[in-house]
């Protein structure tokens, strides 16, 4: 705000006062824009979420598996197991999960490598 300005001024060696910095900075109009809480709670019914995670077997194995999630309901939309993960595999689970038009406005994933440029 205006302290870190008015110090910037300083250093460049113009005398003004903190008070008049202040006075002719532009003003915020209205509060920030929603924060996640608000979101979620604003778009409940059009979000879901997915995730892959690592399932070890008996046999020390690993299986993956992907699952979707609805937030508003917090119904398990889609869940399938697989031992070879790739991009279009994650790809085809979400065109099935979600059929014709019943697919979310925001569908929230992590950052996880297997996902790609999909």
């Amino acid at each position: 705000g205006a302290p870190r300005i008015h110090g910037e001024l300083l250093k460049l060696g113009f005398e003004v006062a903190q008070s008049s910095v202040a006075k002719y900075m532009v003003k915020r109009r209205g509060p920030p824009s929603q924060g996640w809480r608000t979101f979620l709670g604003n778009h409940a019914p059009d979000i879901a979420a997915m995730d892959l995670f690592v399932v070890p077997t008996i046999g020390f194995d690993l299986l993956y598996a992907f699952v979707i999630v609805r937030l508003d309901r917090r119904d398990l939309v889609w869940i399938n197991v697989t031992a070879n993960p790739t991009a279009e595999w994650v790809a085809r689970q979400i065109t099935e999960a979600f059929p014709w038009d019943e697919a979310p406005h925001y569908l929230i994933r992590d950052r996880d490598w297997i996902y790609g440029s999909v």
